[in-house]
């Protein structure tokens, strides 16, 4: 399969590129009906282009009743009629194409909108029917008691009972979202259908939603099971036979041991979200100690050469916390959403901006370690801007509003009427859309927006940062976090101060004696290195990339 425009031929593309998150109903809306839409999106290409990201990644965009923002999928092969129509969508791949720009998506496998045709006539069937088995059925709601329930604040069981079947149907997420049956060749065959799908479409790649769930086990916590490593070597292989540089992006919120399972042996997923490391950056920043981050880095297993990390600060969920112990999350909980309304299952459902208290400093600081650290940094719509958030909306929805254009009505997101809008746009003091939007960084040559151009501009010079190694460097100032990155010939240094006061620290760089530091940002020369401790000063929450050369 080729692909049309400036697209490289690179079978390990997805190490180089950044990753920007959006949901095509938040982004633009081109016809005034209150919904963004592909046409939309294909209008703000140029802005995504001059930003500089290289990969965008579209939350789901199917026919759903929108019970779970989409990931309910009632149609595998369609577009919600909201967002325009199946041309919309081609086109749009095509123009992202021409500009060098990636298109990954979702396939939501473990499970369905219980609108979905097949969960339907599932129901209708009768029990024990090739129909039926589409789906995971009891007539008792006592099977996989070990199983964890997720979403703690809406469900009560992993079991509801169905009055047309007149059994229980297994979910392991909202009731209204019934797990697909694995055990059942048909699914992963009807899976792969809709893959193939969208691949011969032109899609790069997936993100994979809710890997680690797709089969139970009784006397099992029904995570990561081995029949489920089982069927994503099944949808790899069939990737790999028939497409070229194709993606698979694994969902799973699990400790890095457990996560890196899902790489296999460089046969199942090619990347993998790293969602310990997350919380542990917040962490590090407000404790002002490299500790979280230096720890978890280092239980942080090797993983295939072929394979990669994808790290994020913030996303359309909320920040989740089940990747930290209960004394953490007592500690997050009070350092970042001390109002128990900010808190959403077991995480905080805040954006990256109003967690830092809208702090300039320390967003450049958190962004420097996204692009610095292993891995493909993702970067959510309106996280550039410093977008805020409403915790008022219900679920995770404060952090799903609109796109903020200008301070135009409706954010310069939409002509429709204000009631129309699928969401109402922020509109308070600090954020809203008549004091943060992207027309006024434009114009402000010192605003965020145009600072996130340049560090990711500086990242995408340098393949050191998607594909190099990692070391830390301890230097007796528990503040500093110091870490070096090497691939070929490129070395890279990154210090940054995690304090909100000014600091110094002394760093053994001596094997790099004779060699000076080039600040990477101004390129400017620092001192030269010799066999004494390397002093650097900081700013507050300052950091700095140096480029180490002769």
């Amino acid at each position: 399969m080729t692909q049309s425009g400036e697209i490289q031929d690179d079978p390990f593309w997805y190490k180089d590129v950044i990753i920007y998150q959006l949901h095509v109903k938040t982004f633009y809306d081109s016809n005034g009906d209150g919904y963004g839409d592909f046409a939309g999106l294909i209008e703000k290409l140029d802005y995504i282009e001059e930003l500089g990201v290289t990969c965008i990644w579209i939350l789901p965009f199917y026919p759903s009743p929108l019970r779970d923002d989409g990931y309910d999928i009632a149609d595998y092969v369609n577009i919600n009629p909201l967002y325009g129509s199946m041309q919309d969508a081609k086109n749009f791949i095509k123009e992202a194409h021409r500009r060098g720009i990636r298109v990954i998506t979702e396939l939501v496998i473990n499970h369905t909108s219980d609108q979905h045709a097949w969960f339907q006539r599932a129901r209708h069937a009768p029990a024990g029917s090739p129909e039926r088995d589409f789906y995971v059925w009891s007539d008792t709601a006592e099977k996989f008691e070990d199983a964890r329930i997720i979403f703690i604040d809406t469900e009560a069981s992993n079991w509801t009972f169905d009055s047309v079947a007149k059994q229980y149907y297994w979910h392991r997420f909202f009731a209204h979202q019934p797990d697909l049956n694995f055990d059942n060749p048909a699914v992963t065959e009807a899976v792969l259908e809709a893959m193939r799908y969208w691949l011969d479409i032109g899609v790069d790649g997936f993100r994979l939603d809710a890997i680690p769930y797709l089969i139970e086990r009784d006397g099992t916590n029904c995570e990561n099971l081995p029949e489920t490593h089982a069927i994503l070597k099944q949808l790899r292989t069939a990737l790999d036979a028939d497409y070229k540089n194709k993606l698979f992006l694994a969902e799973a919120n699990q400790w890095p041991a457990d996560v890196i399972q899902y790489f296999g042996d460089g046969d199942e997923c090619h990347m993998a979200y790293h969602f310990p490391l997350m919380p542990r950056i917040f962490m590090a920043v407000h404790q002002q100690t490299r500790l979280p981050i230096v720890e978890i880095m280092r239980q942080t297993p090797a993983i295939p050469e072929s394979c990669q990390w994808a790290i994020f600060l913030r996303n359309h969920d909320e920040l989740t916390l089940e990747m930290v112990t209960d004394e953490e999350r007592d500690y997050m909980y009070s350092a970042y959403a001390e109002n128990p309304i900010m808190r959403c299952n077991v995480g905080i459902r805040r954006r990256l901006a109003p967690l830092l208290e809208n702090s300039r400093p320390r967003i450049e600081l958190v962004n420097g370690l996204l692009f610095s650290f292993p891995g493909t940094p993702i970067v959510y719509y309106g996280d550039e801007i410093g977008m805020g958030d409403n915790v008022y909306l219900g679920d995770r929805n404060g952090v799903r509003t609109p796109m903020q254009w200008s301070s135009d009505r409706n954010g310069g997101f939409s002509k429709a009427q204000f009631a129309q809008l699928y969401s109402p746009p922020l509109m308070d003091a600090v954020s809203g859309y008549q004091v943060v939007n992207v027309e006024g960084q434009l114009m402000d040559k010192s605003s965020l927006l145009r600072w996130m151009r340049r560090i990711i501009r500086l990242r995408k010079q340098y393949k050191v940062f998607g594909r190099g190694t990692l070391e830390f460097i301890e230097p007796a100032n528990r503040k500093i976090l110091a870490y070096v990155r090497q691939y070929e010939s490129q070395t890279v240094l990154c210090v940054a101060n995690l304090s909100w006061s000014p600091q110094s620290a002394e760093l053994e760089l001596s094997r790099w004696a004779g060699k000076t530091p080039i600040e990477m940002f101004g390129m400017e020369a620092f001192h030269e290195i010799d066999e004494t401790p390397y002093v650097v000063t900081f700013a507050p929450y300052g950091f700095y990339w140096f480029l180490i050369e002769k």
